[in-house]
């Protein structure tokens, strides 16, 4: 395991591998009750967020097309196609012909997440209290309403696994209902992963990762996740790579059990991450330098493969496995842009 040099990263480490129980000398906050909380460290925590990026000091790799502020990108293999989220409105771009015009949808509100299930798009919007599930490659729409503010959404064991920020939940929700709500020790879920048979979450209030016992219906043990996660996915080896954006790191969990594998040190504004599975890279954006790295995460540590310079403001990334080509996506509104490794 490798890490930065400086005792606050090797005491944060070490507080990180300690299960929740035995946390509480390495914490500093307090809970909504007044008791000492074995994960926070601050009192009043706040959630990271992106970096603002620079101008950019060097051309961007590969292609850029023009595109709105984009909020999310998803892709999705079988059905070929390239999901980007635009404030209200969804592109669905041809991967095999990605100059040629997208379908477009609408929305009834902007999109925080997008993920693909099996033969669909879900796309959340917190606004509305709801999930869009968009049919694809077609663009068929039907929505579900979700009490509260959905985050994410993900397919799961038995049925639609969806991270409800408010409510600091995550749902089950089957044939367009809610069938079971899952509490438990969280300030608010904001991403979830599916990584092998395990299914965790992520709190970015708490900078912690909790798993989740969908058909026990709780949410089980929970680990620091460094000084601020932000984004999370799912690798080929039924870990969950997470971006620590304050702390500025590459963290590797296994998922069962749940432990800190792997800190990686990643300076430049890491926020979003992508997975090429047929390579074992993890893709990750610094948002502070305009650029995109890519990581082998094959070994013991992520070695460094691919580094490009990128458009202003990188919050989304996708990656299309057949081709390796990697998607990037301006939060300010300078495009898509295409990178060929």
């Amino acid at each position: 395991m490798r890490r930065s040099a400086g005792s606050g990263i090797a005491v944060a480490l070490a507080c990180a591998l300690l299960a929740i129980p035995v946390l509480t000398s390495c914490s500093t906050g307090k809970n909504a009750n007044g008791q000492g909380d074995e994960l926070q460290v601050v009192s009043n925590p706040v959630a990271a967020t992106a970096p603002v990026s620079p101008a950019p000091t060097a051309k961007p790799a590969g292609t850029v097309l023009p595109a709105g502020s984009i909020g999310a990108m998803a892709s999705d293999g079988a059905a070929r196609i390239l999901a980007v989220a635009a404030g209200n409105v969804v592109s669905l771009y041809r991967l095999d012909d990605f100059g040629s015009a997208p379908a477009v949808v609408t929305l009834d509100g902007p999109v925080e997440r997008l993920t693909t299930g099996t033969g669909e798009l879900l796309a959340t919007i917190p606004s509305r209290g709801e999930i869009a599930r968009i049919a694809l490659p077609g663009g068929q729409l039907t929505t579900v309403p979700v009490a509260g503010a959905p985050a994410d959404a993900v397919p799961g064991p038995s049925g639609t696994l969806v991270a409800v920020r408010d409510r600091k939940t995550v749902d089950v929700v089957d044939d367009g209902k809610t069938v079971k709500t899952i509490t438990g020790g969280l300030y608010s879920a904001d991403q979830i992963v599916r990584a092998g048979n395990s299914t965790v979450v992520l709190d970015r209030l708490r900078t912690a990762v909790f798993t989740v016992d969908v058909p026990g219906g709780t949410i089980g043990q929970g680990l620091r996740a460094g000084d601020g996660a932000t984004n999370a996915v799912a690798d080929s080896y039924g870990r969950a790579l997470v971006t620590d954006t304050r702390g500025g790191a590459l963290l590797a969990f296994s998922t069962s059990p749940l432990l800190l594998r792997q800190l990686y040190p990643v300076a430049g504004g890491i926020y979003a991450i992508a997975y090429d599975p047929a390579r074992s890279l993890a893709w990750v954006t610094l948002t502070e330098r305009n650029e995109v790295v890519g990581f082998d995460v094959r070994g013991g540590e992520p070695t460094e493969k691919y580094r490009f310079p990128t458009i202003r403001q990188p919050n989304s990334i996708a990656v299309d496995e057949a081709t390796a080509r990697v998607f990037v996506g301006s939060a300010t509104g300078e495009g898509i842009q295409v990178i060929q490794p």
